[in-house]
């Protein structure tokens, strides 16, 4: 790496020399709105061909310095069509015009690059901040829910939550599914940090500029094996050159509540219930109460949130831009003590040096949360607790709350817990920060102005420390003599990125040739210790856990243009890991896409028309917390497990499981696409079909007893497939000066199937158990099954009556014995969608705007717990 430092500053420092060496004369000149005629700062104007640029000024002034003879100067801004005029020895003052852009002017980010929308060959869509969701939305991924054909974003219910984000499916059973998420150009751990929400929280949504989904292998694969599940690329707002300064605040106020709350028996219902059941004289009729107790009302409140958010932004000098941002966020849970607070910092700065050659990019993003936690298993005793009993007992020892309790006053522990105990005498706090900023500097050669160098260093720090207290009298902690957790944990991300980029047009052909290393260093520190009140008796032993891996990438991308009609892209990315064994690290990860624009009018009915056809292969090699899955390894004993030498308790060592041979989890995508555009693109969209294949799945399998030192392992078996197709289209009925109406909407199909889960086929394999519930040890769902989709249901067959209600206890004898035993389980539906939509629509006059959005699930199902428990009808309590 030092070697690569020193050459990237000596090529810097020759460049840099080489300045000034020719003729050349000064031309000024103004950019003005082609349509209003209103004067446009920030234009990026550079000489094509030579190492010259510059940016308009606030009144859209600029000047710049050209070399002699003929030449062509190149306009560009987002939101406007690029533009180039030809200049000469005779052109003394130049007034240009720009076009405000269609959709195919768009410019789009992707990796280690940019490109024209209408020029992309990959499956590629970007939301910008005038089409994000609008509204009190707390997390970055909200912006986008619903707006991306292809994308889910199922977000939870706690202030400030993170959600789960699908990118086409997802393609893995056991390591992560999601996406890679790289903000400003630094590829960022989205993993999480102990105490958080979620991980995104770093970024204020108000900051952002961009969202970028590459969605198919020949658009990631140069991210290799951290792409198997998707790239979305997240871009910050900042300054433009020649800027006022400009000040400004976004705030809201919102309240939230709880919508819907589950239908349970009322006291009145519940005492006629228990009468009906149990005969006079049963223990159950004396245990009714005289109350009458909504539990869920008690639980749940209306909840206020505001946000606040200060920017300044603007040209230091006229030519470097800024923008600095100021957020705070303070937003209640729904559930009662649930609460989030957010600090957010930004810094941006874009300096540029010898004529806009070199160009510094410096971002900056600081975070600091509090987070007090509610305990969700409320909801669950809410639901199950006696509707006759009061919620406040003056004469309970147990925080002045309603507790059932045993003949000498100690609680029931196998009874539902008084919902607002686990609400009130919990405390469950962390707080986190993080910090993510990088230096990014890219120079183009002034001997050869078509070759630049890029060089980004990045870090990404984050910090997260919390306690769990219980008093000894909470009814959950009393066993034990209530409960005091802590714990911290550090993660460093360090990156250093390197790549020499050529663009050359030639008769018609455009070459741009790009490649680089990049080189990764992933570290973080865990500690965790939880003890009773007093500290008298250990729960979980103190442990610590430092622990770090590396990734090391060579790259490589060529784009080609003939004619501007035929598009092609070849890409290669070798990774290496030491997660995996010496003999294992490597993974080479090629793509290929071709794109044909059988129309490019940009008018006219048939405005556009693109077909794109994309492979590519990626890895996967992120499965969570474990760093070392090939090596063999001793780890401490649990606290049960302890050897006894006369009264003193010794913590043993024990070997773990581990798989030697474990490697890269490989995804082969196909992928094909059509783009069109009718009517000047005021009708747009696009159509894509999708395959994909993963083997090697990096699977959590049980292993034969006595073996391998374990009961499961992680290793390298079984296929996996996964296809769709999706829609997307958007309309602009109306737009003028002042009046616009946009509509857009994108429909996704998808389906996915496990085709092997053994080395050898077995027939009498059922799967792999996931899916744990409560109300057990070990208590799973659903399962991993050849010829299914992932995660799918495995359960009894439930019995009904001649009336169709469901007889309770009795389930179908499926395979005849006799009996109903666990092998007369079967498949029963599957969590996934088959079917996933999205709508908005925005209407905007001058400066007032409405927006309307929905999202929607098909063809999933989810589990009900809640009524499985309730089907122990002879519970007393």
């Amino acid at each position: 790496m030092k070697q690569l430092m020193r050459m990237s500053l000596w090529v810097l420092l020759l460049a840099v020399g080489t300045h000034g060496l020719y003729g050349q004369r000064t031309l000024s000149g103004k950019v003005t709105d082609a349509e209003t005629g209103e004067a446009v700062a920030g234009v990026k104007i550079l000489v094509v061909g030579a190492a010259r640029g510059t940016f308009t000024d606030g009144e859209g002034n600029f000047s710049i310095e050209v070399p002699e003879g003929p030449q062509k100067l190149e306009f560009e801004l987002f939101g406007y069509a690029r533009s180039q005029v030809e200049v000469d020895a005779t052109t003394q003052n130049l007034n240009v015009q720009l076009t405000p852009g269609t959709v195919l002017d768009e410019v789009v980010i992707t990796g280690y690059g940019e490109v024209k929308r209408e020029d992309a060959t990959g499956s590629i869509q970007t939301v910008s901040a005038e089409n994000f969701n609008k509204g009190a939305i707390t997390a970055p991924q909200e912006l986008i829910a619903g707006k991306i054909a292809g994308v889910q974003v199922s977000t939870g219910g706690d202030p400030g939550g993170g959600s789960v984000i699908r990118i086409r499916g997802g393609s893995s059973l056991t390591a992560t599914n999601d996406p890679l998420i790289v903000i400003d150009g630094v590829p960022v751990d989205n993993g999480g940090i102990a105490g958080a929400r979620n991980a995104l929280n770093l970024v204020n949504p108000n900051d952002i500029e961009t969202f970028t989904v590459l969605k198919d292998a020949s658009a990631t694969a140069i991210y290799g094996s951290r792409a198997s599940n998707g790239v979305i690329m997240i871009t910050t707002k900042r300054g433009a050159p020649g800027k006022k300064m400009s000040l400004g605040y976004n705030g809201n106020f919102s309240l939230s509540a709880n919508s819907n709350q589950l239908d349970v028996l009322n006291a009145e219902e519940y005492r006629a219930l228990i009468n009906r059941r149990f005969p006079d004289g049963h223990p159950a009729r004396s245990l009714l109460g005289s109350a009458n107790t909504d539990w869920q009302a008690e639980i749940y409140r209306t909840a206020p949130a505001h946000d606040h958010n200060l920017s300044l932004s603007g040209a230091l000098a006229g030519n470097i831009p800024y923008r600095v941002s100021l957020g705070y966020t303070d937003k209640q849970g729904v559930l009662k003590t649930d609460r989030f607070n957010r600090t957010t910092a930004s810094v941006n700065l874009s300096p540029n040096f010898f004529d806009n050659s070199l160009q510094i990019k410096i971002n900056l993003k600081g975070m600091l949360t509090h987070n007090q936690f509610a305990d969700w298993g409320a909801i669950g005793s809410a639901v199950a607790f006696d509707p006759t009993q009061p919620v406040r007992d003056e004469g309970s020892p147990y925080g002045g709350l309603f507790t059932w309790t045993q003949n000498d006053g100690t609680p029931i522990t196998i009874a539902p817990t008084n919902p607002l105990a686990l609400l009130e005498m919990r405390d469950n706090q962390s707080d986190v920060q993080r910090f993510v900023g990088n230096v990014q500097a890219d120079y183009r050669m002034p001997f050869l102005p078509e070759l630049r160098a890029n060089l980004n260093l990045g870090y990404d720090y984050a910090y997260g420390e919390g306690t769990d207290l219980a008093p000894p009298n909470a009814p959950f902690a009393f066993v034990d003599g209530g409960r005091f957790g802590r714990y911290h944990q550090t993660k460093r991300n360090e990156l250093l990125e390197f790549y020499l980029n050529y663009v050359k047009e030639l008769n018609g052909l455009k070459v741009d040739v790009m490649g680089g290393y990049s080189w990764q260093h992933f570290f973080q520190d865990n500690y965790n210790y939880v003890t009773n009140s007093d500290e008298s008796k250990i729960l979980t032993p103190e442990s610590f856990d430092p622990k770090e891996y590396y990734l090391i990438s060579l790259f490589g991308r060529v784009n080609l243009s003939l004619l501007d009609r035929l598009l092609v892209t070849f890409t290669l990315r070798g990774d290496g890991t030491s997660r995996f064994a010496p003999g294992n690290r490597w993974g080479l990860f090629p793509a290929a896409a071709l794109a044909y624009k059988l129309v490019d009018n940009r008018e006219g009915k048939l405005s556009n028309l693109k077909i794109r056809l994309g492979y590519g292969i990626t890895g996967q090699q992120d499965i969570g917390g474990d760093f070392y899955p090939y090596l063999a390894r001793y780890r401490a004993s649990f606290i049960n497990a302890q050897y006894q030498f006369g009264n003193e308790f010794v913590t043993t060592l024990r070997p773990e499981g581990y798989d030697a041979n474990i490697k890269w989890e490989e995804t082969t995508t196909y992928n094909a696409g059509i783009d069109f555009g009718f009517f000047n693109s005021r009708i747009y969209g696009s159509v894509d079909y999708y395959f994909r294949q993963t083997r090697d799945l990096l699977n959590f399998i049980p292993v034969p007893a006595g073996t391998n030192l374990t009961n499961f392992i992680t290793t390298n078996v079984g296929d996996l497939e996964n296809e769709g197709v999706e829609f997307a289209l958007n309309l602009v009925p109306i737009k003028t000066q002042d009046l616009s109406w946009e509509i857009g909407g994108n429909v996704t199909f998808n389906r996915n199937e496990i085709t092997r889960l053994t080395a050898t086929e077995d027939p009498n394999y059922l799967g792999v158990f996931t899916g744990g519930i409560a109300g057990g040890v070990g208590n799973t769902i659903q399962i991993h099954s050849v010829g299914f989709p992932t995660n799918s249901f495995f359960v009894y067959e439930q019995v009904y009556d001649e009336n169709g209600q469901p007889i309770e206890g009795l389930y179908v004898d499926r395979n005849g014995d006799g009996q109903v035993t666990p092998d007369d389980r079967y498949h029963l539906e599957k969590p996934a969608p088959d079917v996933f939509y999205g709508f908005t629509t925005r209407l905007t006059y001058k400066n007032l705007e409405f927006f309307l959005s929905g999202r929607a699930n098909v063809g999933n199902y989810v589990y009900n717990n809640v009524w499985s428990d309730q089907a122990f009808y002879n519970r007393l309590y």
